[in-house]
């Protein structure tokens, strides 16, 4: 049921992943379930590249050396993190938006129809058994080094994806009635 695979989604870190590659289908599926995210005038602003083998270590070698340019003191536990997740992730997702060219609806709805599209993916994961996590790293404004992405498309994150034999933790969340007001 679609409420029990909401309160089962969580985020579950490169950190904790078994390296074990995702199949082409199920990364398809996932990508087919974002494409189904409501977009506001119909943009469908979300742009997908995905990493898979070697480009993935490709990713983390452009992260780390990209952190040592920028970083006027980097720190090599940080160095290594950003070579190895990408390596021990099933697969990588880029989350992209691309600005409708006419700009018929404000940017910050295309970044939320991007948003919805990864949580569409995030679900579809999570009906898979495939841990998934988004991560927005500052490098993240250096990535049109890296990929080759459009006039008026920018990278909004990564989408790791793993599978995991780490036990994963119940959600907690306050109360929904601490955060609605009901009016009459």
């Amino acid at each position: 049921m679609i409420f029990d695979l909401i309160k089962e989604r969580r985020s579950v870190f490169p950190a904790t992943y078994n390296n074990q590659p995702i199949s082409k289908s199920d990364l398809t599926k996932i990508l087919e379930a974002a494409n189904w995210a409501p977009s506001h005038k119909q943009t469908e602003p979300w742009r997908f590249k995905v990493l898979h083998g070697n480009s993935q270590k490709r990713l983390g070698e452009f992260l780390a050396v990209k952190y040592q340019e920028v970083d006027p003191k980097p720190k090599q536990m940080k160095i290594n993190k950003l070579k190895e997740n990408p390596v021990k992730a099933g697969a990588i997702i880029a989350i992209c938006m691309q600005r409708d060219p006419k700009e018929s609806v404000p940017e910050w709805e295309e970044i939320a129809a991007t948003a919805m599209a990864v949580q569409n993916m995030w679900l579809a994961c999570t009906e898979l058994g495939i841990g998934s996590y988004w991560s927005s790293p500052g490098l993240i404004k250096f990535m049109n080094e890296f990929f080759d992405l459009n006039e008026g498309e920018k990278c909004l994150g990564f989408f790791y994806m793993g599978y995991t034999e780490a036990e994963i933790p119940e959600g907690k969340r306050t109360p929904i009635t601490e955060k609605v007001v009901w009016m009459d």
